[in-house]
């Protein structure tokens, strides 16, 4: 929050002159150092698919089904959830081609709103969201990678933690070394994540080739009716439909984003939906509802019944599957940090950028030392429920941007305009996802509610409090300039028109 000196990024570049010279070279005679536009459509769609699949299908399963009651309702539930992050995903992509700024939903809300939603936003996803998920994803990833080691037996939960800690830190080291690095580890690891899906799906058309079809044959026996429970049902699904709008996160880093933002989400929704609806059918043509509910581990079960001394590659495609989310989750979210920096809402070092690597190496720094905080918890569903709850509060909020924006600039350009019943929609079923978890879940919603309201009093000490004392503001400096020196950082350059 506090300003660095303004001849610091002047002092650095003089103190290794020829880096920053090397660095110079790449840049097109327009701009200065910054982000580059080096996403391509293939990348958007990686960045997207890569995102949403990670640890949501292998570990959400158990919980729909718990909250659902019936398999029938279950696979609606997966159904529906597509259906709405598509609905979602349409409205960002007129937000995301109107607003052609890095940050998402924060960009959004300062846009319409102003910095105090806005921060509100970007605390929600910096103290709850984002790391919280990437600390899921990373456990996840920690299980499979162990579980050929001790089947059948109870997984070291040390060893556990301490795989999730190397995935994590691994994947923060990337990021802060390259774009390129790190956009080829989400295409690599979004492969191979489709391939364990494709694997499963085709089995699953095989077994119901056989017969296998027991658990279809009373669809909806003991659906659950209370429609809070429901609601919880719907955030274990939309858990693993989440990420479908971070490429809005880095669209100043996309290609053409006009044409390549919608096209993108588009594919990118359409597969996943499908791909996700076909590998539940899947998992019930070999695994009961009672074996699902008594194990997380739902993938793992499905192999051992069907690939005999073979099961083994099915935690291991689970694996670079949940890999690769970690690298997406990473990626993305220092974006927003390094937005959140850049406005004068979180220190002004994570809008920083490395000036050799071009990267924003301080974002991607927080971001991974924050995420190794949300280790110390175990327990995966609590956890989705604190993040389903801020998740689409946020994200109901945005679309609710596209309304208001709609309203108050009806001239503003927008080369994508959906039609104003699709906003709607979201925004009502978003108040639904909002509302009724707090009656049937009050606890998980209650602690997400008190660390929402928590950014209150910090967005007024840290950021609207501009009198602070001469103290604090000097330390601020003084720790500014010592990272910067100590990562090789300096502030965005502007692009000259």
């Amino acid at each position: 929050m506090a300003k660095a000196e303004p001849a610091m990024g002047t002092l650095l570049q003089e103190r290794n002159g020829a880096k920053a010279k090397e660095a110079e070279s790449e840049e097109d005679s327009s701009g200065g150092v910054g982000l580059k536009p080096t996403l391509s459509l293939l990348n958007g769609v990686t960045v997207i698919v890569g995102c949403i699949i990670g640890s949501g299908i292998f570990v959400s399963p158990r919980g729909v089904l718990a909250h659902a009651g019936s398999v029938g309702m279950s696979i609606i539930i997966w159904l529906l959830c597509g259906l709405y992050s598509m609905i979602g995903a349409y409205c960002y992509a007129e937000l995301g081609t109107s607003i052609v700024r890095s940050g998402a939903d924060y960009a959004y809300m300062y846009e319409a709103f102003g910095p105090f939603v806005a921060f509100i936003r970007l605390w929600v996803e910096c103290i709850i969201v984002r790391p919280c998920t990437t600390a899921i994803v990373a456990l996840t990833f920690a299980q499979y990678v162990i579980e050929p080691l001790f089947p059948g037996c109870q997984q070291p939960g040390l060893g556990v933690t301490l795989l999730a800690v190397i995935c994590i830190v691994i994947l923060t080291f990337v990021n802060c070394a390259s774009v390129t690095w790190a956009t080829r580890v989400q295409d690599v690891f979004t492969y191979a994540k489709l391939i364990a899906l494709c694997l499963i799906i085709i089995t699953g058309f095989v077994q119901l080739g056989r017969g296998e079809f027991e658990y279809f044959q009373e669809p909806f026996a003991n659906t659950e009716t209370d429609i809070g429970e429901i609601s919880l049902a719907f955030y274990s699904g939309l858990f693993a439909y989440n990420g479908w709008n971070y490429l809005n996160f880095v669209i100043e880093e996309l290609k053409n984003p006009y044409k390549n933002l919608p096209k993108a989400i588009w594919i990118s929704i359409i597969l996943v939906t499908a791909v996700y609806v076909m590998t539940n059918i899947a998992y019930f043509t070999t695994v009961s509802p009672d074996e699902i509910l008594g194990g997380a581990a739902v993938a793992v079960m499905f192999s051992k019944r069907l690939y005999g001394m073979f099961w083994w590659c099915m935690p291991v495609f689970v694996s670079l599957s949940t890999f690769g989310g970690v690298n997406g989750i990473l990626f993305t979210t220092s974006r927003l940090f390094y937005v959140g920096g850049r406005e004068g809402h979180m220190p002004q070092i994570l809008s920083m950028v490395q000036i050799q690597r071009l990267t924003p190496m301080p974002a991607c720094l927080f971001m991974g030392a924050l995420s190794l905080c949300y280790l110390a918890s175990s327990d995966i569903y609590a956890l989705i429920n604190y993040v389903g709850f801020a998740t689409w509060l946020s994200i109901g909020m945005a679309v609710v941007v596209l309304l208001y924006l709609r309203w108050k600039r009806p001239n503003m350009h927008r080369p994508i305009k959906v039609h104003l019943a699709w906003p709607i929609i979201y925004t009502i079923v978003t108040i639904y996802l909002v509302i009724l978890p707090l009656y049937a879940s009050p606890m998980e919603t209650g602690i997400g509610v008190a660390i929402i309201c928590t950014g209150i009093p910090v967005y007024f000490i840290f950021v609207a409090w501009s009198s602070k004392p001469k103290v604090f503001t000097n330390f601020m400096d003084k720790m500014t300039i010592f990272l910067q020196r100590f990562l090789m950082v300096v502030p965005e350059e502007k692009k000259v028109e």
